[in-house]
């Protein structure tokens, strides 16, 4: 892991993150909806078709140009734009920020294998051709600090538009649904994932409790110790037995262990590889 760490570039490591002006102690489970603006980070990734922009992926704002999501969600051959300030999709709110992304300036992690998500390095970063205009419905994510992993059970909210349930609806509204960490000890027994697990990886809930597709690059949203919520994990794949499959949680990128690769890549603004291609058979994508 390359560890340039430009202290100009600190990926929204600033007080002022994390922290939704919108939120409640009485935050919803099991994929109920949102509170509106709940996770001003949120944003919705979405590929031009015959002539209009469709959702496809989720990811996080954590810097003014700078997204995060997975790298299965990108291909190559679409044309991109991020809606930031996005709560229910069926009507036209007035705060949305609807910014193109331009095809050089999205970078997929190099060791990224489209034809193995459970290979690991999920991860993909996207600069917008203009900053966001950050408001009280847009904010920035925080990132965890390098390296952290989080104990077992330790209770964190998957957040996105995704499926309600394994070939489901695509809800209008964002929702949210809470998703504890399952360890990898747990995670990686024979009877669950069975060693699929990588150290690079965090799995999160199980059973009722899962993400589904069109969840896919959005954030898992821990709570640390002060307060603030970090995005902890990139929604990456689940079970090719559905999205609420017994002992198969969620599996996520775990965002601490790519620190180093996203400052080099934000203070570098590298090409993207010109091998990368999206798309996995059992990725989170609608």
């Amino acid at each position: 892991m390359l560890e340039v760490l430009l202290p100009v570039l600190l990926v929204a490591s600033a007080s002022g993150c994390g922290r939704p002006v919108y939120s409640s102690n009485a935050r919803v489970v099991n994929g109920e909806d949102a509170i509106p603006y709940s996770w001003p980070w949120q944003i919705s990734l979405q590929y031009e078709k015959d002539g209009e922009f469709r959702h496809t992926c989720g990811g996080s704002l954590i810097a003014p140009n700078w997204v995060m999501t997975a790298a299965h969600c990108i291909s190559k051959s679409r044309t991109y734009q991020v809606v930031l300030g996005e709560y229910d999709m069926s009507e036209a709110e007035g705060t949305e920020q609807r910014i193109p992304v331009n095809t050089g300036d999205i970078f997929v992690h190099p060791r990224w294998l489209s034809i193995c998500a459970a290979c690991g390095n999920d991860i993909a970063l996207m600069k917008l051709s203009r900053s966001a205009e950050l408001s009280d419905r847009v904010q920035l994510a925080c990132l965890p600090p390098a390296n952290e992993i989080l104990p077992n059970e330790y209770p964190c909210y998957i957040s996105g538009w995704g499926r309600l349930y394994t070939n489901g609806p695509l809800p209008s509204k964002l929702q949210q649904a809470v998703l504890p960490v399952v360890d990898q000890e747990h995670c990686n027994q024979k009877d669950w994932w069975g060693g699929v697990i990588r150290s690079e990886m965090v799995c999160a809930g199980g059973d009722i409790r899962a993400g589904c597709n069109g969840d896919s690059g959005g954030p898992l949203n821990c709570q640390a110790t002060d307060g603030r919520w970090e995005v902890h994990g990139i929604a990456s794949f689940v079970s090719s037995l559905g999205c609420n499959a017994l002992k198969k949680p969620t599996v996520f990128t775990r965002v601490s262990a790519f620190e180093g690769w996203i400052q080099q890549v934000r203070g570098l603004h590298c090409k993207a590889p010109e091998s990368w291609s999206g798309g996995s058979k059992h990725d989170l994508s609608p």
